[in-house]
């Protein structure tokens, strides 16, 4: 009899599934993993060549005392060798009329599993869809983003202000939810598992305006569950567990976690070592890497992927995304202008000016306003480039002194040495790409190219930056100094180190970000709720 209860290692159900079905001597069994579930298949006597027992042995530490038997099947169709060990063999079996009941839909050929994860950031929202067979490999699915869609905008941060931009805003989410629900198969679409994730902008809304995150939260969380699918939640997901997501999608999307075998199965690569993540975001910027098994602390993340263990540093900083770090120099800029009606920018091109309201670069918890602050004042700015200065503004936003361990990064945060390969994405790979860097770039040769960059006049800039919009072209400057500090002075990548970083936007057709690492790990959690739920209906 099955036992609902997770049992002991006195129980026996600690025994391997080989060493189960083995003590079945008088049944020849094999293994494979169908729909997710580790399965044993167990042949029949030679009197009966054309039937088999099904038996559902463990999944994850849930396991039965021995082999359950649930149901019995016939073979239809040519003849086989009745023990063959292939899990695909088993698709080609069907229920015998004696075991039909209602619930051997659970033994069928899942196919293709899809997933939907929304990533909602400072400065704009994604939706991507991906799929993945049911079987698992050592227990996590293999993944693949098979379409993604830009809802066109701001940011869910800058909901709940203009009633009328909010309607756009709700257009453009209904546009891409429609492309992606033409893309899952009807039959799929319940069983379709879709979250919304919401990085550091709101994160920071929620530490400026509780209320009005939780009602834009609410409001997605009304519209997503009137979805065909399997809405979970949107929610705000922790720094730390982005920084994590973007490492596993990095290193799955480079291949350091499985590759196919001769035999067409997936391994892990022969002396595999992971790569190093870094992702800016608008409101914030991660690093994650793995370390040794040895190291703990808040900022130490231990995970199991594809049946193998991992040791991830990882941090998030809030406030030190690309959007809060320009705006945190420029109130350096306007603190030490005489005259708010003439600023000199040092991180602007020459021939370049605009008017900005205060409230555009005071209204975020990055910043404590001025004693004076006016949100509807005028800030006329003119670009006087100094690229020496501008650098110099952009490190006096860090804290490189305090430091309480033997290794930190800056404010205080510990972090161990970095070493091998890292890759840079998001932030970071639209700043290589305004600098037209092609390949891989040294220490030196970024910061020359830096400074030619910000000393280049704001026409030429147009003429030969086109396709980049100018509402971003004017902040490269400042941009391309802050990630030059970030890493070599917060990070503390030097001249050799600096030559492992590769600066990417994707990697084999599929965007680098946290939300395919977030489904890689969803599909872990999955097979779990899928095999409980099977045991429940096969009792």
């Amino acid at each position: 009899m099955f036992n609902h209860g997770t049992q002991t290692e006195e129980e026996g159900s600690a025994l391997p599934l080989s060493l189960q079905l083995h003590s079945l001597s008088w049944l020849p069994c094999s293994t494979g993993v169908v729909g997710g579930v580790e399965v044993g298949l167990c042949i029949a006597p030679p009197t009966f060549p054309h039937s088999f027992t099904l038996c559902v042995v463990g999944v994850h530490n849930f396991a039965s005392s021995g082999p359950i038997t649930i149901k019995q099947f016939e073979r239809h169709g040519s003849s086989e060798s009745s023990h063959s060990n292939s899990a695909d063999q088993l698709r080609k079996w069907r229920p015998s009329s004696q075991s039909a009941t209602s619930d051997t839909w659970a033994f069928k050929e899942y196919g293709l599993e899809y997933g939907i994860v929304i990533d909602s950031g400072s400065s704009r929202s994604s939706v991507y869809l991906y799929e993945w067979p049911g079987e698992k490999q050592n227990e996590t699915g293999v993944v693949t983003e098979i379409l993604n869609c830009r809802v066109d905008g701001d940011g869910i941060s800058e909901m709940k202000v203009d009633p009328q931009k909010d309607e756009k805003s709700w257009t453009a989410f209904r546009k891409c939810m429609a492309q992606i629900t033409v893309a899952i198969p009807a039959e799929k679409h319940k069983t379709t598992p879709l979250f919304l994730g919401a990085t550091a902008g709101m994160r920071l809304l929620h530490q400026l305006d509780e209320q009005r995150s939780n009602e834009i939260l609410a409001s997605l969380r009304t519209y997503l569950s009137s979805l065909p699918f399997d809405f979970h939640n949107a929610s705000i997901i922790a720094g730390q567990e982005e920084g994590l997501y973007g490492w596993i999608t990095v290193n799955y999307l480079m291949g350091n976690f499985l590759e196919k075998n001769l035999w067409n199965t997936y391994v892990q690569p022969e002396g595999a070592k992971t790569v190093g993540s870094m992702d800016l975001g608008g409101a914030s910027t991660q690093i994650a890497f793995a370390v040794q098994d040895d190291l703990e602390g808040p900022d130490y993340m231990p995970i199991k992927l594809y049946g193998y263990p991992y040791n991830v540093y990882t941090h998030s900083f809030l406030c030190y995304g690309k959007n809060e770090a320009e705006k945190r120099v420029l109130d350096k800029i306007v603190q030490e202008s005489r005259d708010p009606a003439y600023i000199l920018n040092p991180c602007y091109p020459e021939g370049f000016n605009i008017t900005v309201k205060a409230s555009s670069i005071y209204e975020t918890q990055c910043i404590e306003k001025p004693a004076n602050y006016n949100p509807d004042q005028d800030l006329f700015m003119v670009g006087a480039p100094d690229s020496d200065k501008c650098r110099s503004l952009v490190k006096s936003i860090f804290d490189f002194k305090t430091c309480s361990s033997a290794h930190c990064s800056f404010n205080g945060v510990e972090q161990p040495p970095v070493t091998g390969e890292f890759m840079a994405y998001a932030g970071f790979f639209y700043v290589k790409r305004a600098l037209h860097l092609n390949g891989s770039v040294d220490f030196d040769q970024f910061q020359s190219l830096v400074r030619e960059f910000c000393h280049t006049n704001w026409t030429e800039l147009r003429e030969e930056k086109k396709w980049i919009s100018e509402r971003y072209l004017k902040s490269y400057c400042q941009g391309a100094h802050y990630i030059f500090t970030l890493l070599a002075d917060g990070y503390k990548f030097d001249k050799e180190t600096w030559k492992g970083i590769s600066f990417q936007k994707e990697v084999k057709d599929t965007s680098v970000g946290w939300s395919l690492g977030y489904m890689l790990t969803l599909t872990i959690v999955m097979v779990v709720i899928v095999f409980i739920f099977l045991i429940r209906t096969c009792y």
